[in-house]
């Protein structure tokens, strides 16, 4: 039955709270404004009440999560793991690569090819991570970043409660 409507978690609502609190702390809500909304949010029984509550701010309120020190500092220890994977995972390749190219006694270190790419690959992620990895709006090389999936919430990075459909209306699916 498509015209029911979806009891909100306490999970969602915290999510939602927390775009408020930064809406107070960003100066975009008064003290009073930012209590209001709160109890709204807190007293929220389905998903739907959600998010007129955060529309007025901006991105809907999420960028402003993504802001907190909590989230950049979430964001260093991510990107730093997922650098290091990288740079592992090239050198693996290199080696492996090498070893073949040991193996077939060819004259020419054809490995150098595929390593020159994949060596570039990690400089751009680690440029990537230089200027802040995904961030609502232009990055940048000039092109939208919308994080990358995953379960939502400042640590990550991704989509929160509010899921796809709504994210096409308000134009972030473009």
């Amino acid at each position: 039955m498509a015209g029911e409507r979806v009891r909100a978690s306490d999970e969602e609502r915290e999510q939602y709270a927390n775009m408020v609190r930064a809406g107070m702390t960003e100066g975009r809500l008064t003290l009073e404004e930012g209590e209001e909304r709160l109890a709204q949010v807190y007293a929220a029984k389905y998903r739907d009440e959600l998010p007129p509550l955060t529309a007025d701010l901006p991105e809907g309120g999420r960028r402003g999560i993504y802001e907190t020190p909590e989230a950049k500092e979430q964001f260093a220890r991510d990107s730093r793991r997922h650098l290091w994977g990288h740079a592992g995972f090239v050198a693996v390749v290199a080696a492996v690569l090498t070893g073949l190219w040991v193996l077939s006694g060819a004259h020419f270190f054809w490995p150098a090819i595929p390593l020159f790419f994949m060596v570039f690959s990690l400089a751009r992620h680690a440029r990537w991570r230089a200027y802040g990895g995904p961030r609502f709006g232009r990055g940048p090389w000039g092109h939208h970043h919308h994080g990358h999936g995953g379960q939502g919430g400042p640590g990550s990075w991704g989509r929160g409660p509010w899921g796809a459909a709504s994210d096409r209306q308000q134009g972030w699916g473009r």
